[in-house]
């Protein structure tokens, strides 16, 4: 299956839906994209969902880049976007550029995702002028979202909503070549999605937007400490593994494992071994 660019998807908007889901491993990674999606993000949500943080922010440029490094090496046809922590990218464009940089030159991803309005304007013009594609996010900004007032529904009034399509509009015309909508109304996203030339990417944000993103332990339900209610789980694997994991328990305990068929075996006597140890 042929790598998919940048152009790839730009010129899906309209056309195709696009997917995107969340990799954290080689080992989802290489079944995701396999399957076929569209982009793999490696997000910053790795830091509740692998690292166990209450939230996206302690997450440090190392770790997310060690994640992406493993990541990469599982991808051979879908869009690998690098997600900038915070203090990532907000000191000053320069650091903003280094740190962008370490995605496509040590873990291999082909564009960076960053969180923020007009307010990141001049960072996502500085980052797309090094020649690093970027991604926006607006709406629930994770990072952020003590500022919003928590993790809670965003533009559902007419002025908070203009200052996310102008957000949008901003951002396009800053350099970024796509957009995640979070946790917006299904018609401001509509809005958003007319409104700019590059792709949306929803989470929480209707079916109008050009493609859907989820984190991927939601959707298989392996992450239950909090999930939300956007959230559609395809399957619920949390019981079933725990299912697997007690009758491993139980079976070592009873010593039905491993039996015959799960061992290595030989014709040789090995118990001579032992006598003649004895007779030593």
């Amino acid at each position: 299956m042929k790598k998919k660019t940048i152009p790839d998807i730009i010129n899906m908007k309209g056309a195709e839906k696009i997917t995107m889901l969340t990799a954290y491993d080689v080992s989802f990674a290489r079944l995701l994209d396999a399957s076929g999606i569209d982009m793999l993000l490696v997000g910053d949500s790795l830091g509740i969902v692998a690292l166990g943080y209450e939230s996206t922010v302690p997450v440090t440029m190392d770790e997310m880049i060690h994640h992406a490094k493993a990541v990469g090496r599982g991808v051979s046809q879908a869009l690998l976007v690098g997600d900038m922590p915070f203090l990532s990218y907000q000191v000053c464009p320069e650091e903003a550029i280094v740190n962008a940089g370490r995605f496509l030159k040590e873990a291999g991803c082909d564009a960076v995702k960053v969180e923020g309005g007009e307010e990141v304007c001049a960072v996502v013009s500085a980052i797309d002028g090094a020649g690093i594609p970027t991604m926006g996010h607006i709406g629930l900004t994770p990072q952020t979202a003590g500022k919003l007032g928590g993790f809670k529904v965003q533009g559902k009034d007419l002025e908070t909503a203009g200052k996310l399509v102008d957000d949008a509009q901003a951002l396009e015309q800053a350099g970024a070549f796509s957009l995640v909508l979070e946790c917006i109304p299904d018609k401001l996203a509509e809005v958003i999605t007319a409104s700019v030339s590059i792709p949306t990417i929803g989470i929480g944000a209707g079916p109008a937007c050009d493609g859907q993103v989820l984190v991927t332990h939601d959707l298989l339900g392996l992450f239950d400490k909090f999930v939300p209610s956007f959230v559609k789980k395809y399957v619920d694997l949390s019981p079933r593994i725990k299912e697997a994991l007690a009758s491993f328990q139980a079976e070592v305990k009873s010593g039905k494992y491993p039996d015959v068929e799960h061992s290595f075996t030989t014709k040789v006597d090995m118990k001579a071994l032992l006598r003649d140890s004895e007779d030593a």
